[in-house]
């Protein structure tokens, strides 16, 4: 039996800081959640109990649909940013990745190939039916999703890979962070070897994010309680290192709107928490609004 509960949290940054727009308890915890390209208040949260929920933020009572097909923890949710495309795709652990229509009716297909837990799946902002995909088989995949077929398995880390970016620049750079305690950013042309390796934290580096506004600019967050910003065009690459939390950073992103403003959470990634009321405030439940 599982213990514990989630709960999805929505938030509204003000100029008076973070405000709770409303919140919907889960009978088991949330890994993931990600917002709709086409409907600003439709959203899709990833369980432990293996579902995906389909949530619409007006509406006060239950998702608008719960679908389970994982056989285990579902750890990654995303959806498509690239024009004329409505997909989402999950990544689990029971080391396979789904791609759904924006309905969550059925999967559209499944694809296997990891030998490790999937903590990963991001679609590329570039190229249609595209997404990698980050596993504890210590690979990083690039999947066709219309061939439904892995095109390239790179060995990025000799530990497990618990994160992976695209740039929002070039379609050919992926980022990956690792138990390892490094980033590897790796061009998909030439993967004999990676265009860099950020060495800095001290533990399992949890999130990397690439910049919207920098194409050699990107964050990463560890369970040593740093966020660093890192520009892997420079040397040293290390631009900062952001010191809030006092226990493990496990989510982050940047915001869209403002540039050089990141947002990095505990215990999870911005939105969902297993431990409701706290993200908004607590010891070290905050969300940090983070500068460079």
């Amino acid at each position: 039996a599982r213990a514990g509960c989630g709960s999805l949290f929505v938030l509204d940054q003000t100029k008076s800081g973070v405000a709770l727009v409303g919140s919907w308890a889960w009978g088991d915890g949330l890994f993931d959640v990600t917002w709709s390209e086409a409907n600003e208040h439709v959203l899709v949260a990833a369980g432990g109990d293996g579902s995906l929920q389909l949530w619409d933020t007006t509406n006060q009572n239950a998702p608008l649909r719960v679908v389970k097909e994982h056989a285990q923890e579902v750890y990654s949710v995303d959806w498509t940013q690239t024009r004329g495309e409505n997909l989402l795709v999950s990544g689990s652990w029971d080391q396979t990745a789904k791609v759904w229509d924006q309905t969550l009716s059925r999967s559209l297909t499944t694809l296997r190939g990891h030998q490790g837990v999937i903590y990963s799946t991001i679609w590329s902002p570039h190229i249609p039916g595209c997404f990698a995909s980050a596993s504890g088989d210590g690979t990083l995949r690039i999947w066709d999703v219309n061939a439904g077929a892995c095109r390239l398995a790179i060995p990025a880390h000799s530990a497990e890979v618990l994160s992976c970016d695209w740039c929002k620049y070039d379609q050919n750079i992926v980022a990956t962070g690792s138990v390892d305690c490094s980033v590897c950013v790796w061009d998909l042309r030439n993967v004999q070897q990676a265009v860099n390796q950020l060495q800095g934290h001290t533990y399992a580096i949890r999130r990397v994010k690439f910049c919207p506004f920098r194409s050699t600019v990107l964050a990463s967050c560890s369970y040593d309680f740093t966020v660093r910003f890192w520009d892997f065009s420079r040397t040293p690459p290390l631009l900062d290192s952001v010191e809030h939390h006092s226990e493990f950073v496990c989510g982050l992103d940047f915001n869209l709107h403002i540039p050089n403003q990141g947002i990095c959470s505990y215990p999870v990634f911005v939105l969902q928490s297993e431990n409701p009321i706290k993200v908004v405030e607590g010891s070290d439940f905050h969300l940090w609004i983070c500068g460079f």
